[in-house]
């Protein structure tokens, strides 16, 4: 038996090891924010600062549609410079195929920034 958990050992000096990481890292900053800083809530520091107007209480309340079209036009081009910064670094094992397929997708994501601000999706009243 004292074979057994003698194999153990090491994984609960493991978990000790992160026990006692965790308690400085995690807990030593909140007590001593707790004993150096200041907790005295007022209706500024309790404001809603996420999107700039105060939380409404009821859930079917009407939400302004233009949230949404400016995160999801946010979320196409985002995703935009996520597909190009990996294929400028890889484009010399692409060759020609590689080029032209990014600039059919870069032409398309220009048509629908084009759109999008035809239609004055980017307006802010």
């Amino acid at each position: 038996m004292s074979e057994i958990a003698h194999q153990y050992l090491p994984i609960l000096l493991f978990l000790a090891v992160g026990i006692v990481f965790a308690l400085i890292f995690v807990g030593a900053p909140m007590l001593v924010s707790k004993l150096a800083g200041t907790s005295k809530p007022d209706t500024i520091k309790l404001s809603e600062y996420e999107s700039g107007f105060p939380a409404f209480s009821d859930s079917r309340a009407q939400f302004d549609v233009r949230f949404y079209l400016v995160a999801i036009l946010f979320i196409v081009f985002d995703l935009e410079a996520a597909f190009l910064f990996p294929w400028a670094v890889s484009l010399h094992w692409g060759g020609p195929a590689a080029w032209w397929a990014m600039m059919e997708f870069l032409a398309e994501l220009t048509i629908g920034l084009v759109f999008a601000w035809k239609v004055g999706a980017l307006e802010w009243e």
